[in-house]
């Protein structure tokens, strides 16, 4: 199931399209900001850590959440849409199985993605502001070395937050008669985490969504990890949460009718 899943969507232009566009969106950042190298133009351009770091601000959870609630949808939806699921299911296909699989191949997909982010980040920044320590207002630098196992940590707990996304729309998909009306779903509930989480009477709703904790990657360049566990943990549980829950509803009746 995972081989047939990253093939069959990995190839897509769809999917190349999504990846192609965040490493255009990097690249054109890095050639905008040039001019300001130096800290002309702010944190960001410091260096290629700054740059990083400030990217992954820019670009989580809003835009890196659409890329993985987009391919999560499809992966979880494509099988329905294509009139393949029956057939999976007379070769026969378990229901754990299918899930596992198209789970797993949403794993790459957010591995991949987190890959492409930091790989032309981190050269782009390298190219564009140099490879210097990682400037920081008002404490002294963290010597480059730090800094990007810092950075390297924070892709890591990043690609975890938008697994957690990805598992909500591949359930969606997966459960839902149209990999769009998936897609629709789960950025509603990005964006709608995301505006809540800026509204201080809404603070006991957001504070057990996952996307409340996806920017505590930012403690890796202050006080350390703190509050990181946290986040993981409420990334797992809702992963844990939701994929059981779409587990039992398959169990319980035929998707392909």
């Amino acid at each position: 199931m995972l081989q047939i899943e990253l093939t069959t969507q990995l190839r897509r232009m769809r999917s190349l399209l999504v990846f192609g566009g965040l490493a255009a969106l990097i690249i054109i950042a890095g050639v905008s900001e040039a001019p300001k190298a130096g800290g002309k133009g702010g944190p960001a351009t410091f260096s290629a850590l700054n740059f990083t770091e400030s990217g992954l601000n820019f670009v989580d959870p809003v835009l890196l959440g659409l890329v993985i609630a987009l391919l999560g949808s499809i992966i979880g939806g494509s099988d329905r849409e294509w009139g393949t699921l029956r057939y999976l299911y007379v070769r026969p296909v378990s229901r754990a199985r299918l899930l596992a699989g198209k789970w797993w191949a949403l794993v790459v997909c957010c591995a991949l993605t987190m890959v492409i982010y930091m790989g032309f980040a981190l050269a782009t920044g390298a190219v564009f502001f140099g490879w210097h320590p990682y400037h920081r207002s008002g404490a002294a630098a963290l010597s480059a070395t730090h800094a990007l196992v810092g950075v390297l940590e924070a892709g890591g707990y990043v690609m975890v937050c938008l697994l957690s996304l990805g598992s909500i729309a591949l359930a969606l998909g997966l459960l839902l008669p149209r990999s769009a009306e998936a897609l629709g779903v789960a950025l509603a509930f990005l964006v709608g985490s995301a505006i809540g989480d800026n509204i201080s009477a809404l603070h006991d709703v957001v504070v057990v969504l996952p996307v409340h904790y996806w920017q505590r990657y930012s403690n890796l360049f202050q006080s350390g990890s703190g509050g990181l566990a946290l986040g993981l943990g409420v990334q797992a549980a809702t992963m844990v949460v939701v994929l059981g829950a779409a587990y039992v509803i398959l169990a319980r009746r035929d998707p392909a009718a």
